[in-house]
């Protein structure tokens, strides 16, 4: 599950430096600036979770054993990139407000993720002092 996540991380890490330059160089003039602003903020999010991802990666890494936790962490956290900043996209790209219904869970998918991987720790937190 680690190669997986890391494959991923590194795919959505790069896609997002993408978006992010497509945003500034090619819709700058064709998108309004809330548009633009909530592409950016699509951006933002992808990139720090899939930093997220890669982290958990990590802790799989170092895990003797597989560990649950961590793995549903970091599907949350796909999951949040695949409904937050998608739908942020599609919403800026199509101005199709309808699809602003999945940002929110997108949202809840990501603070998911946290408090799992919060909950790693907790468990984790007398076997590893």
């Amino acid at each position: 599950m680690k190669q997986i996540f890391i494959t991923i991380a590194a795919i959505l890490g790069a896609s997002s430096v993408a978006a992010g330059a497509f945003g500034t160089h090619s819709l700058r003039g064709q998108l309004s600036e809330r548009a633009l602003e909530i592409f950016e903020v699509g951006t933002r999010y992808q990139m720090y979770h899939a930093l997220a991802l890669l982290g958990v990666a990590i802790l799989l890494t170092n895990s003797p054993e597989p560990n649950k936790t961590l793995v549903v962490s970091g599907w949350l956290f796909i999951t949040g990139i695949l409904l937050f900043s998608g739908s942020l996209y599609a919403l800026s790209l199509t101005n199709t407000f309808s699809l602003g219904i999945l940002t929110p869970l997108g949202g809840a998918a990501f603070i998911a993720g946290w408090i799992t991987l919060a909950f790693y720790r907790v468990g984790s937190k007398g076997s590893q002092g």
